[in-house]
């Protein structure tokens, strides 16, 4: 719980703070002649979800400086919704994770083909020893039989 208030306390500053510097300010009025530039339009990206919110409820806040500088400020508000919002990285980690349990399961089919063919020539080793084992009994029966009768016999 004592966590809990240093983040409720940057959340209150920072709602307090951030329509100060959001997209529809005086300072980057027409009358001023200073245009929003790069660094306005990253600030602004990177604020999107808060000025998306307060603007619902007032008008004097926007989400984006129409008194900008041009294609400099576009590139800076474009690279802040992406690091704002994500951007593309969620869509490939989605991706890669969609992917990985294909991955996992193919391993585990050949783990488990190859643990299968494993016992499989491991229990016919055991056979072929073991039959083997019973060819040479019968033979040394069959030799101690030979030896028997020839004793018996002569």
């Amino acid at each position: 719980m004592t966590n809990y208030w240093p983040k409720v306390l940057l959340v209150g500053i920072l709602v307090l703070l951030v329509p100060g510097c959001a997209p529809g300010d005086a300072r980057y009025s027409a009358d001023t002649g200073r245009p929003a530039n790069f660094w306005a339009g990253l600030w602004h990206g990177l604020i999107i979800i808060i000025t998306f919110i307060v603007s619902l409820f007032t008008k004097d806040v926007g989400i984006y400086e129409p008194n900008n500088v041009g294609w400099g400020y576009n590139i800076g508000f474009i690279l802040g919704c992406m690091i704002s919002l994500g951007g593309g990285a969620r869509g490939v980690a989605r991706r890669r994770h969609r992917h990985e349990p294909d991955r996992d399961r193919i391993g585990r089919s050949i783990g488990d083909s190859v643990r299968a063919g494993l016992a499989s020539w491991r229990e016919q080793e055991r056979q072929a020893e073991s039959d083997r084992d019973w060819d040479e009994l019968g033979r040394k029966i069959e030799e101690r039989i030979r030896a028997e009768m020839k004793k018996h016999s002569g």
